[in-house]
């Protein structure tokens, strides 16, 4: 059952500056039980492809400009601030990027799940904590009810995420994003919050999308992976072929960036140039300054997506869309 479709979806801001556009025919779906990654380096627009389906734009002077949401068969971009409240946070949640900082310090940790339950619940204040203690639990949070009572400050930071995580699922969400959650922790606890997340998404029927610039996390936790650059889906497909036969010459940019055990420090490759500025998008495919396949069609002439098998997506001019044409707007 698809739970979310995100369709050919263009997005700008307002700045003092002008209008910036940093998103523009982006498209994917997610299932039930599926786990869809997002990667690309910093700038590519992931996090900004999370705040448009979590409807927050209007609150950073951004606004969808092209394309539609799809959740549950109901248009996102047609709702109120009302209905989206109602929405947000309950049957789509976010779990932000840094849990260090996500959490309220002045607030217990338990609070702070309970203000959520109750908001999008009728449960009263003692069945929220009682709801909260049990998540936190099944979560593998040690001594959940003495960690209820704790204040940010007095937890671990995998405590600290794991709180974090059932604020997300204390309201049993259809969809979880998570963007960059395992950036600030160390390895092993890393290892953890992603068992976790699968053994969660399994458990409840979660559809998710993962953010991250962890191709391992990728490789370890995902279903299917949707690269970024510079605020377009260059490809998506699922995740094991997508590692093992890479289309698209970003893709293998960044998979050869992987380290390697025994690697030399010499062999260490690197993607020459950066991402552009939001403002300062090439002509052509935007990829096309640092690709090292680029022909004189990249430099002018933005590529279409084309189907290459019967689940990857590419948006290349190595893969025009006559060898199995999907519509644009498929992303």
């Amino acid at each position: 059952m698809t739970l979310l479709a995100v369709e050919n979806l263009q997005v700008e801001f307002d700045t003092r500056d002008g209008v910036v556009r940093p998103l523009s025919g982006v498209g994917f779906t997610v299932d039930s039980g599926q786990i869809l990654g997002i990667v690309g380096e910093t700038g590519s627009g992931k996090s900004v492809t999370a705040q448009a389906i979590m409807g927050l734009l209007p609150f950073l002077n951004g606004r969808v400009t092209q394309g539609r949401i799809l959740f549950e068969d109901r248009d996102l971009l047609s709702l109120s601030e009302t209905d989206y409240q109602a929405i947000r946070g309950n049957r789509i949640s976010l779990i932000p990027q840094n849990p260090m900082t996500s959490l309220d310090p002045v607030y217990r940790g338990g609070a702070q799940i309970v203000e959520g339950l109750r908001l999008h619940t009728d449960l009263s204040r003692t069945r929220a904590a009682e709801r909260a203690v049990d998540v936190m639990r099944s979560l593998g949070i040690p001594n959940a009810g003495k960690v209820f009572h704790q204040y940010p400050h007095q937890l671990s930071g995998g405590l600290k995420q794991r709180i974090v995580i059932a604020m997300g699922l204390c309201a049993d969400p259809g969809l979880l994003i998570a963007d960059e959650p395992t950036t600030a922790l160390d390895v092993t606890v890393q290892a953890q919050i992603i068992e976790l997340f699968r053994q969660t998404t399994r458990e409840m029927n979660l559809g998710m999308i993962m953010i991250t610039h962890d191709l391992g996390v990728i490789a370890h936790l995902c279903d299917t992976v949707a690269v970024m650059y510079a605020g377009t889906l260059m490809e998506i497909g699922p995740v094991k072929p997508v590692f093992q036969y890479p289309r698209h010459p970003y893709t293998q940019a960044l998979l050869s960036c992987i380290p390697a055990m025994g690697m030399r420090e010499d062999d260490l490759e690197a993607i020459p140039g950066n991402v552009p500025g939001v403002r300062t998008y090439p002509d052509g495919c935007r990829y096309h300054p640092r690709c090292p396949e680029v022909m004189a069609v990249c430099r002018t002439v933005p590529p279409k997506t084309a189907a290459v098998d019967d689940q990857s997506r590419v948006r290349c001019h190595l893969y025009p869309p006559d060898r199995g044409a999907v519509h644009e707007t498929a992303g």
